[in-house]
């Protein structure tokens, strides 16, 4: 999840730097076909198998994450770096809500007060780095990016289902990119598409791989671990965009940015001590979480 958020966080630089050359559809459409190309060799190298007993499955996850993706890189595209990432990574804040939810439906599911605090600890490490403002004319995008959160934070719940029936994260990210070729490139029929140059071609082709082994390693993340858990460690990606948003777009560091960076490595590190201790026994978990 460490990793996976390292690389997203500098896909997310590429597609900041992209979108002032393509619009949303298509960016979504040339990553998901990269990712698509890479599971297809990586599958036939290693002799494994893209068929799936659980389309339906698949088909719910693309659909809501392919949206959720679009969403968000239009909400990049006409926000702030920082802003679009912050409403991005209340993701995390649904997921708990979910969970809160799930369990007060289910009664037999537990979850962990403490680990519940770790993930708005980190929440509010994001607000204090990031410090997002909104403007009046940027409401579009803000919708965009907030309901961008909400879908993550769907489509990584079912993540984690697929995971429990046994299906293999290049499968999942396989299908997942087969739905963003869909999607990205209906929207690039609607709204038409831009010329390339070798810069452009060179962002298309780095987001596309970047996003490609990043989803993986967060596939596997959520597959093997604990949703709330993964939430809390998904909050370093934060950190390493406020350091490429001073190397590469010069923005300013500040007291209160750095509290901020303390308070999401505290939450992540307080999240895999939590897990350590509250983990189930081999073969048991709770009821939501199957």
């Amino acid at each position: 999840m460490l990793l996976a958020s390292l690389l997203f966080s500098i896909m997310g630089v590429c597609v900041k730097l992209a979108s002032a050359y393509y619009g949303a559809g298509e960016i979504v459409l040339y990553r998901s076909l990269v990712g698509c190309v890479f599971i297809f060799g990586l599958t036939r190298v290693r002799g494994g198998s893209l068929r799936t007993d659980v389309p339906v499955m698949h088909f719910w996850r693309s659909a809501i994450g392919v949206l959720s993706l679009v969403l968000w890189f239009y909400s990049i595209g006409k926000l702030p770096l920082a802003t679009a990432i912050t409403l991005n990574y209340m993701s995390s804040v649904w997921m708990a809500m979910f969970l809160i939810g799930g369990a007060v439906m289910f009664g037999a599911a537990k979850v962990d007060h403490r680990l519940i605090a770790a993930v708005l600890t980190g929440f509010l490490g994001v607000a204090l780095v990031l410090q997002p403002t909104i403007e009046r004319d940027q409401f579009q995008g803000a919708l965009a990016g907030l309901t961008s959160g909400l879908g993550a934070a769907m489509a990584y719940l079912q993540v984690t289902a697929l995971g429990r029936v046994g299906e293999p994260e290049y499968r999942v990210v396989f299908y997942f990119s087969l739905g963003g070729i869909l999607a990205g490139g209906t929207l690039t029929l609607v709204s038409g598409a831009h010329g390339h140059t070798w810069y452009g071609a060179v962002l298309l082709l780095a987001t596309g791989v970047l996003a490609t082994v990043a989803q993986m390693m967060m596939t596997r993340a959520y597959a093997i671990g604990r949703p709330l858990t993964n939430a809390s460690l998904q909050y370093m990606g934060i950190v390493f965009s406020f350091v490429f948003g001073v190397l590469i777009f010069n923005d300013p560091v500040t007291p209160v940015a750095l509290a901020g960076m303390a308070l999401i490595v505290g939450a992540g590190l307080a999240a895999t001590r939590l897990r350590q201790r509250t983990a189930p026994a081999a073969g048991e978990s709770s009821t939501f979480e199957s």
